[in-house]
């Protein structure tokens, strides 16, 4: 099923970071973010050389080619040795064949057209997704040493503009052959909004292999003293998802070009929960199971972005912001792939 060397959750705020890539000046703030979180970890001088190429590449690419560009970095800490993820989404004009644009030589613009090429090359894995029309999203991975792939679940955050703190969070752990998945929205903005949201996923973590309707019975009671919180949380295991939200957290499984929603309930985790119910679903083979928060619209078509499913799960979660993101809210998705 999936393999986790260790819990996936949320990234630390400070082992994040977010730029919009819109003025030139932006390229040289990614490369110093991107040096900033390398100095954190252990790659040798040349591996951390190549990782800020990469990231100055994307950036560029960003400021060349796309309308509204937003770069994201952070520490990767899913195996025992951690390392940096990059992601880029924008807001168009899409890319019409994503196998030509990833290699050198390649130019839309007139330019030598290294740049998805380099990026490509020296990422440790490297995935693309673009429709004409459509935003388009890059993700690529660095390690310190090669050898790690990538994983069968992922999940993104983005703070309200203007914010430092996420109210959104998400986790998932693997007990067994069962893997429990939470996604958080903690009510309203900023730290207050982060506290519930941690909290409640620490509830889930003191005892995840509890069915899901257990455990959000348990963030609930543990929620009181916070300002309370949307929780989502599902259980994958032999093509069969059991899912138990409250509030407005939006659950979806992905197909071939179609989505299917599980059922949240009305209330607030912690302050009002009348019915808490779990509901029971059937996984096809190669589908995706898709938390995210209200920071992304629900309206979001599955026939618009065709093949989505199938891609690494980073992959999706970063087309799926890309596509349906808004910048007045936090902003949280996590993508399963059992």
């Amino acid at each position: 099923m999936v393999a986790l060397s260790r819990p996936l959750a949320a990234s630390a705020i400070a082992e994040m970071s977010w730029i919009r890539v819109e003025e030139a000046n932006a390229v040289g703030a990614c490369r110093s973010a991107a040096q900033h979180l390398i100095g954190q970890l252990s790659f040798a001088a040349t591996r951390a050389v190549e990782v800020a190429l990469a990231v100055t590449e994307a950036a560029s690419n960003l400021h060349k080619h796309a309308r509204q560009g937003t770069l994201l970095l952070r520490i990767n800490r899913e195996a025992e040795v951690p390392g940096i993820d990059l992601v880029t989404i924008d807001a168009g004009p899409g890319v019409g064949d994503v196998g030509a644009a990833l290699r050198d030589g390649h130019s839309t613009a007139g330019t030598l057209g290294i740049g998805l090429g380099a990026i490509r090359r020296l990422a440790d894995s490297c995935d693309m997704y673009s429709v004409p029309g459509h935003g388009t999203a890059l993700v690529a991975r660095f390690w310190p040493a090669p050898g790690q792939l990538p994983g069968r679940c992922a999940g993104l955050i983005r703070p309200i503009s203007g914010e430092f703190e996420c109210g959104d969070a998400f986790s998932a752990v693997l007990t067994g052959d069962v893997i429990t998945g939470v996604m958080c929205d903690g009510l309203g903005h900023g730290p207050l909004a982060a506290i519930a949201a941690r909290e409640s996923l620490a509830a889930v973590a003191d005892d995840p292999a509890a069915e899901p309707v257990a455990l959000l019975d348990r963030v609930h009671r543990r929620l009181g003293h916070t300002r309370g919180a949307a929780v989502g949380i599902v259980q994958v295991a032999d093509g069969t998802a059991r899912y138990a939200g409250l509030g407005n957290i939006a659950a979806w499984i992905l197909s071939a070009d179609s989505r299917a929603g599980m059922l949240s309930v009305p209330g607030i985790a912690g302050h009002q929960a009348r019915t808490i119910r779990q509901f029971e679903y059937a996984v096809p083979a190669g589908a995706a199971i898709v938390l995210h928060s209200d920071g992304l619209s629900s309206r979001w078509d599955a026939r618009a972005l065709p093949g989505l499913a199938s891609r690494d799960p980073l992959v999706i979660a970063a087309a799926l912001l890309a596509e349906a993101g808004v910048h007045r809210d936090d902003a949280g998705i996590l993508v399963l792939k059992p």
